[in-house]
């Protein structure tokens, strides 16, 4: 065995000894090297990684590969037969890996290596022997570089991006129209499972359905060198459908199909087609995609059927829809009890009825048809996000993490999972590093390929994550490309209002631009609380009560579970203004929030309750737990320095020490993120 990066490493050989065991077992990937070597999936990718910075896929392959190596180098077995022995079902995927670790193809092995018995040159061969030398030194640095930046050598391929426009509905029955919706959506899936293409969202490419413009018009808004159109129908127990795969550049069609298929061969024609597709523009499918895009979802065609329409009705996103697309997933179920999307989707449906509600009436349900989903298929995506989520329904957040990234992993170039992820490290378990990088892969999953309010919600994530981070330049360059996309969007508008706060230390700015926000939508309570804030920052107790005062109205006629974080802050407000029977009840309520929630600002919401209730000493037992975290944003330093909920210690020799903590701890946490970024070119 080839001595290796791994050898010196008493837990990654104990990895590579049990891969070693499982080579030739192709289904052997991380889940089952958790299981063997008794650890979560979570905590191994997070060990490995930190070890010898692969991820574990990697780290598997690459003992497969090192294995295939000496087999190879024995001289016994052919390219195609030692792939086999090494766990890899296809021979073009086993080459291509085999060629990305060490510079040539397997079939070249051997011939790599330099002889040890090196003919002698002789002595009057001398001077060419040194333009020998010297010209083997010059090939190789300019091969290791050719290598290592290879595009500085060859023609740039033709980029792997593909955009499903719309399929049309070619009957004159609208009833139809889900049919072919679920066709174009299930190619565009299977579709999104190959790494080695970019496919663009369907949300991205929705507003394309009924428009005039042409296909180089299109390709010029989405950045993309391909384009799918497609049109069907479902006539009996016929599904007609016509497939065109276009060049954009030249509007050229490079190949269409009809086909006429029994309505029981749909999941064989979605594949067939998304297949076709990825080898017309020379896309390489790894084995493990490929068994995803294999996978049936059920085998009754009657419970898909009732799956396409909730699918029809969730894809609106409104609220009022959910019930009736859970009645559809209902009959799916009852035609097919080991249906795991429909149990995924029936899962998802529940928690979005109970989302920000006061009164959680689902969670039961949630948790129960995501624990179904994931017993019938722990692979499929959905069945992840549905059981993260039932974590979060249950407010066991951190519980989440692993079924989230294990989504991820299965999805690599998934905007939908990353969105999760995002908004799971931004609102659920605060982590500014987590979001940042979550943000920063959104970005690279090419920004042209959105569209403007898409787009606009990208950047405002990226803004948001670096300014949390103290980027503050680089997060204003962003919440303006997030505004150039959509000016309409009031989240990017109201948090460029704090944007410029950090910036130019202006109160009365601030809350001029969150005013502004608010009278272009006086529904959205999200920032009514934010005016409430500043004002309460300024100590202006009466302009903050104005606007506290409806929004805590409105929460409890809508019976809402939001912003409870902030209800001391309100409490101190409602105080101030000799509202105090109210206050008391507001502060008992945040009292409860702190006691239970459990994110990285616990100690310091049981410090404000400390303070408020006297009791100096254990606020800054608190605060010094609290100190001792690492993700804490920006705005906590920024309001904390003069935050009126700890006007008892404010000017204490304690308390000024601990702002000077979280200062030092948050600069040096920045400059370190700098670094990172710059050498990344992210920033």
């Amino acid at each position: 065995m080839a001595t290796n990066q791994f050898e010196e490493n008493d837990f990654l050989l104990k990895l590579k000894s049990i891969v070693e065991e499982n080579l030739s077992n192709e289904s052997f990937g991380v889940s089952e090297l958790a299981d063997a070597i008794g650890m979560s999936r979570s905590n191994l990718l997070r060990k490995v990684k930190k070890q010898c910075n692969l991820s574990v896929s990697q780290f598997i392959r690459q003992i497969r590969l090192e294995n295939a190596k000496d087999i190879l180098l024995g001289g016994d077995s052919n390219v195609s037969e030692v792939a086999y022995q090494v766990g890899f079902s296809s021979t073009s995927y086993f080459i291509k890996c085999y060629r990305e670790l060490y510079g040539y193809p397997p079939g070249e092995e051997g011939k790599h290596e330099t002889p040890e018995n090196e003919i002698e040159v002789e002595k009057p061969k001398k001077r060419k022997g040194r333009v020998i030398i010297a010209l083997a030194v010059i090939l190789s640095i300019v091969s290791t570089y050719f290598i290592i930046n290879p595009f500085q050598f060859i023609h740039k391929e033709e980029d792997k991006s593909i955009a499903v426009l719309p399929f049309k509905n070619d009957s004159k029955d609208s009833a139809n129209v889900y049919i072919v919706n679920g066709l174009m959506e299930s190619v565009l899936n299977h579709l999104q499972k190959i790494k080695d293409v970019r496919v663009i969202s369907r949300t991205s490419v929705e507003k394309y359905r009924n428009t005039n413009m042409t296909i180089p018009e299109i390709a010029k808004e989405l950045g993309v060198s391909y384009f799918v159109e497609g049109s069907g129908q479902k006539i009996g127990d016929q599904i007609l459908l016509n497939i065109q795969l276009i060049k954009a550049s030249n509007d050229k069609h490079l190949w269409a199909e009809q086909y006429d298929r029994q309505a029981n061969d749909i999941f064989n024609l979605q594949k067939e087609v998304a297949k076709k597709i990825a080898t017309s523009v020379e896309a390489i499918i790894t084995p493990e995609e490929e068994e995803l895009i294999d996978k049936i979802p059920t085998e009754n065609l009657e419970a898909y059927d009732e799956y396409l329409k909730a699918m029809e009705l969730m894809r609106q996103e409104k609220r009022e829809v959910l019930l009736e697309a859970i009645t559809h997933l209902d009959k799916a179920i009852e035609l097919d009890n080991k249906f795991a999307r429909a149990y995924a989707f029936k899962s998802i449906g529940y928690y979005y009825l109970d989302i920000f509600k006061a009164e959680k009436v689902h969670v039961d349900k949630v948790v129960a048809n995501a624990d179904k989903a994931m017993f019938y298929d722990s692979k499929d995506y959905q069945s992840l996000i549905s059981k993260a989520l039932s974590y979060l329904a249950k407010e066991e957040n951190e519980a989440a993490v692993p079924y989230f990234e294990r989504a991820l992993e299965y999805n690599p170039n998934s905007a939908y999972v990353l969105n999760y992820l995002s908004n799971f490290y931004a609102n659920y378990m605060p982590n500014s590093e987590k979001y940042l990088e979550y943000a920063l892969k959104g970005i690279q999953l090419n920004i042209a390929a959105n569209d403007s309010v898409t787009a606009s919600f990208i950047y405002l994530h990226v803004s948001n994550a670096l300014i949390q981070s103290g980027f503050i330049e680089e997060s204003e360059v962003y919440i303006n490309k997030s505004l150039d996309h959509n000016p309409n969007n009031l989240f990017s508008e109201y948090l460029k209002a704090y944007i410029l706060l950090a910036k130019n230390k202006d109160f009365n700015e601030a809350k001029q631009l969150l005013i502004a926000a608010w009278n272009k939508d006086q529904t959205r309570l999200d920032i009514l609380q934010e005016i409430g804030k500043v004002c309460y920052a300024q100590r202006d107790y009466e302009e903050a009560y104005k606007y506290y005062s409806i929004f805590v109205k409105a929460r409890k006629d809508r019976k809402l579970d939001i912003y409870a974080g902030e209800d001391s802050k309100i409490a101190h407000v409602y105080a101030k203004v000799g509202k105090y029977q109210e206050a008391k009840l507001l502060f008992d309520s945040y009292r409860e929030f702190a006691n239970t929630h459990s994110s990285i600002y616990k100690h310091l919401s049981l410090a404000v309750c400390a303070v408020q209730e006297g009791d100096k000493e254990r606020a800054f037992k608190e605060l010094n737990l609290f100190a001792e975290e690492d993700q804490y944003s920006l705005w906590v330093i920024m309001f904390l320095e003069d935050d009126p909920l700890f006007d008892d210690i404010l000017e204490t020799k304690e308390y000024r020490q601990f702002i000077d903590i979280l200062k030092n701890k948050f600069n040096k946490r920045h400059e370190r993120l700098k670094k990172v970024l710059e050498d990344q070119k992210l920033i």
